[in-house]
């Protein structure tokens, strides 16, 4: 069963602190995760949009001389050291890349935005760049969705590679602890799971993906049993040309 929430972690808290600038919190960052499991064929066509209007974290500074205390959270079974899960089916077929959404500006804590405006169906793949501190969606290779992330802190890590969810829950509670894991998505049987958090500077997790709870809802939605869901931390491998050159366009920016 899925047991993880929130945890404070100090070290965590120092190590985060260039990531969430403006060239590492894009959304189209998040994107490396397809790309690094050579998922995606073809060139992009981005779009703008506006930011979701969910939360009022100020901006994290670009390099601040003093990084703000943890915030206290509720306690979490810890989760098993990380390591490269392997993958329970092929992640290798591609996937065309049709959209990714453009974000001006940085994201803050506790961002996310959402367009599925005409964007037909299709199978749906999350990605997840935990060195980006970006979770991203795709439908049908259209990006519909992107959110700044928690994730495991330094001794417990998120676990990378590819994973299938396995179990979803709209009210899911810890059942070791009680912790509340509100639209929980199981990825791994360990209790590694996508879930509603309060995502906050210093915040960390004992190996979950923590997302604001509105984004939480929609991906709940979105997601099926079996959708694939792609770890990765920054991580590149060779993948298409056309893939390769929408790596080259999200590093340049």
């Amino acid at each position: 069963m899925a047991h993880c929430a929130p945890a404070p972690n100090g070290r965590r808290t120092r190590a985060m602190k260039a990531t969430t600038q403006r060239r590492m919190i894009r959304t189209g960052l998040a994107l490396a995760g397809v790309l690094a499991a050579g998922v995606l064929t073809t060139s992009l066509a981005p779009m703008h949009f506006a930011r979701a209007d969910t939360a009022r974290e100020a901006p994290v500074p670009a390099a601040p001389a003093v990084q703000p205390e943890a915030q206290e959270s509720a306690p979490a079974q810890p989760v098993p050291a990380a390591e490269a899960h392997p993958a329970s089916f092929d992640a290798g077929d591609p996937m065309q890349l049709k959209r990714v959404l453009e974000v001006k500006g940085p994201f803050r804590h506790g961002d996310y935005v959402w367009d599925e405006e005409g964007v037909p169906p299709g199978e749906v793949i999350i990605t997840v760049d935990l060195q980006a501190q970006t979770i991203a969606v795709f439908r049908g290779g259209y990006q519909i969705g992107a959110a700044v992330i928690l994730y495991g802190a330094d001794d417990k890590p998120t676990p990378l590679g590819t994973f299938p969810i396995m179990q979803k829950k709209v009210d899911h509670v810890s059942n070791l602890y009680g912790a509340p894991m509100p639209y929980m998505m199981r990825l791994t049987n360990d209790g590694v799971a996508i879930h509603a958090s309060e995502v906050a500077w210093g915040n960390a997790t004992h190996g979950c993906i923590g997302v604001p709870l509105a984004f939480a809802k929609l991906v709940f939605a979105e997601a099926k049993l079996g959708t694939r869901v792609i770890v990765t931390s920054g991580k590149m491998m060779a993948v298409p040309q056309g893939a390769q050159m929408a790596q080259a366009a999200l590093h340049s920016n």
